[in-house]
């Protein structure tokens, strides 16, 4: 046990109650878990405390700026848009966050998207509940075109980890895998000009950032550029696809189906284009994609060797 007293402040972001947590508390000589922060009592919280663990909650220039026996800022998660990081290196604290912990769950997730758009089975589901099937003159009920995935072509927008781990699966499944040039990045022999891969892919998954040269990179003309009929996928981050552009091209029929773990702002209170109820082929899941309970436990892990490695002066995944 380390003689640095921890506080974290969105416990509930990561715990369900499901997790091990021994390792973790193990590793400062206390460690405070709160279940809700608000702005207002973000600094009386963190004041006395050498290690402060947020998901999303903000830790601004002017808390820093209070807080001098703060020396560790441990982020459960990869987004570290919550921190300011300038003003961190300032006052000479660490941060860290966490990477690579969600791979096997959203990889599953995305294909368990591309499945359920090629069988049409939220069209189905919904046949079945107001009785359609019951009401059949055959055994079965083939209202809803069903497509195999064998054969067909699946563009990747991101080829790091995530990617990769989607490009096996659906290679699993007899897709023919084809890899995408991202706005902003350097071009590649391997990576096909995005104009030219929208043309010629039956579906499409976005595994990339969200920085300056993403956001809205699919828009109106990108859609309209997808062949007729073609899926696409978003498990990445929310403003990569232009919501309002997806949902009319899917009010058109141009597309085949549209699915996203993900929106412009999360959560949405003020609504969003893609939660009207009149959108055709469209699933909605709300980012619960990283949130297997293996994948919050391997955050866990990472929690506890970021800040052991700090304390035994090798940092690790250090942001700042």
């Amino acid at each position: 046990m380390n003689n640095r007293r921890a506080v974290f402040l969105d416990h509930p972001s990561l715990d369900l109650g499901d997790l091990d947590l021994g390792e973790l508390h193990n590793s400062f000589s206390e460690l405070q878990l709160f279940t809700d922060t608000t702005p207002q009592n973000v600094l009386e919280r963190v004041q006395g405390a050498q290690v402060v663990i947020s998901n999303k909650i903000v830790l601004n220039a002017e808390t820093l700026a209070a807080c001098p026996e703060l020396e560790l800022i441990l982020v459960s998660a990869t987004g570290t848009n919550n921190v300011d990081l300038e003003a961190a290196r300032a006052h000479g604290i660490t941060v860290s966050n966490c990477q690579g912990y969600g791979t096997p769950s959203v990889a599953q997730h995305t294909i368990m998207l591309l499945l359920n758009l090629a069988t049409r089975l939220q069209d189905y589901q919904r046949d079945v509940a107001v009785g359609k099937w019951q009401q059949a003159k055959q055994f079965c009920l083939l209202d809803h075109p069903i497509i195999e995935l064998q054969g067909k072509t699946l563009g990747l927008l991101g080829h790091g980890e995530l990617g990769s781990a989607v490009a096996r699966l659906a290679e699993a499944f007899g897709m023919r895998v084809v890899l995408g040039a991202i706005p902003g990045r350097p071009a590649r022999a391997d990576r096909v000009p995005l104009d030219e891969l929208l043309a010629q892919v039956d579906a499409l998954t976005l595994h990339c950032p969200l920085n300056e040269h993403t956001r809205d990179f699919i828009g109106a003309r990108e859609l309209a550029l997808l062949k007729p009929g073609a899926f696409i996928v978003n498990t990445a981050r929310g403003g990569l696809i232009n919501e309002q552009a997806l949902a009319d091209a899917l009010r058109s029929g141009h597309l085949g189906g549209a699915a996203t773990d993900v929106l412009s702002v999360e959560p949405p209170v003020h609504g969003n284009p893609l939660l009207a109820g009149d959108i055709p082929r469209l699933i909605v899941t709300p980012h619960s994609a990283w949130g297997s309970r293996e994948a919050r436990q391997r955050i866990v892990g990472q929690l506890v060797e970021n800040a052991q490695g700090f304390f035994n002066g090798a940092p690790l995944r250090v942001v700042s």
